[in-house]
């Protein structure tokens, strides 16, 4: 149910809410990777996404690249499943952040695919973790403005 008003969906207390999402998304990406709660790539996400829905508490898609046609089939297959699923779901701009705040390299040396990201369910108490509320609410806030999909931009550091 939604029930916002035109001040929480407009004005500087929108934007506010804007610039503080990304920062508690990169918590919430820090604090999930020690505890391996995160899954990366679009085969690996499928797979977890399709064993365990449940167990999925953010989706991110990520791309600098709208030209490839093969990744745009796979993200609408994802976003249809998400929110088929009520799993909230984040596309995010700047691969290169991403990276740089889910650690980016396999062992190998080899780039790791961020295209698809996967935060799911800790058995911890992270989860009362302010960030992840901040970030689930601003989807929440989203889907009630038509926005399904929200982009979410990382900033540089």
């Amino acid at each position: 149910m939604c029930n916002m008003t035109f001040e929480e969906t407009s004005g500087e207390n929108s934007s506010e809410r804007m610039e503080s999402v990304p920062k508690a998304l990169e918590e919430v990406l820090s604090s999930a990777l020690p505890q391996g709660c995160i899954t990366v790539g679009v085969y690996e996400a499928a797979k977890s996404l399709n064993a365990d829905p449940d167990n999925v508490v953010l989706c991110l898609l990520a791309t600098d690249d709208e030209e490839d046609v093969a990744l745009q089939i796979h993200f609408t297959l994802i976003q249809a499943f998400c929110c088929e699923n009520d799993i909230n779901i984040l596309r995010v701009s700047n691969m290169r952040r991403l990276a740089e705040i889910l650690g980016g390299v396999k062992s190998g040396g080899e780039p790791i695919d961020l295209h698809c990201v996967l935060v799911t369910n800790p058995q911890s108490s992270l989860w009362k973790d302010p960030a992840l509320s901040k970030v689930t609410r601003f989807c929440r806030e989203s889907r009630c403005l038509d926005q399904w999909v929200p982009v979410i931009n990382l900033p540089d550091r």
